[in-house]
């Protein structure tokens, strides 16, 4: 059985063969700071070769998913100045696009359950999660755009689950729509309307 890292910006909890990991910044609605980023990657370096995990359900804590990269990091990632050859903004998105392909990479089920914010990289969990449950309500897009970044670190894995042309609309338009929509163009796999519900469909 895997020894699970310490973490600070994560809850883990394991029932049986099912290892829970919640996003535990609620009053950041779970922005992915680099903490969060190397916790995730370090759960699921641990995990890889645990066959008595067969599922990983990711969600996120206080009724959000995930509303994307923290901004305090992106922020300093920009002030900084490139020392010994590095690039302080490309570090933080490749430390982002190591942790989303660990995720991609799992040999156990990942379940994605959406509700609330799902935007930047925690639209980008969404798509490569094998299973993505989603509540009506929930707000899914590519603020990125609008904010003059592209969204690199996600785009293969949004092209994969939506396609070229739909992927491509997505980035430029930074569109936000609901979990209706979501489903409907292929990147979650079930709605329900309300927590209620949507924790029934996940117990199921």
């Amino acid at each position: 059985m895997a020894e699970l890292p310490e973490v600070k910006t994560l809850l883990c909890e394991r029932s049986k063969s099912v290892l829970t990991v919640r996003l535990n910044r609620p009053e950041a609605r779970n922005a992915m700071s680099l903490a969060m980023v190397a916790e995730i990657e370090k759960v699921f370096e641990a995990i890889a070769d645990d066959r008595s995990i067969r599922t990983v359900v990711l969600r996120g804590n206080g009724g959000h998913f995930c509303a994307g990269g923290d901004v305090k990091d992106m922020a300093a990632a920009r002030m900084a100045q490139p020392s010994e050859g590095k690039d302080p903004i490309f570090e933080v998105n490749r430390a982002f696009g190591r942790m989303i392909e660990k995720v991609d990479a799992a040999p156990q089920a990942v379940v994605a359950v959406c509700e609330g914010a799902v935007l930047g990289g925690g639209f980008g969990l969404a798509c490569v999660a094998d299973v993505t449950l989603v509540e009506a309500k929930a707000e899914f897009g590519l603020p990125e755009t609008s904010l003059g970044l592209p969204p690199a670190q996600i785009a293969p894995f949004v092209v994969k689950r939506v396609g070229l042309s739909q992927a491509r609309r997505l980035a430029v338009t930074g569109g936000r729509f609901d979990g209706r929509t979501a489903v409907a163009i292929g990147i979650g796999h079930e709605v329900f309307e309300g927590t209620e519900a949507l924790e029934a469909g996940l117990a199921k």
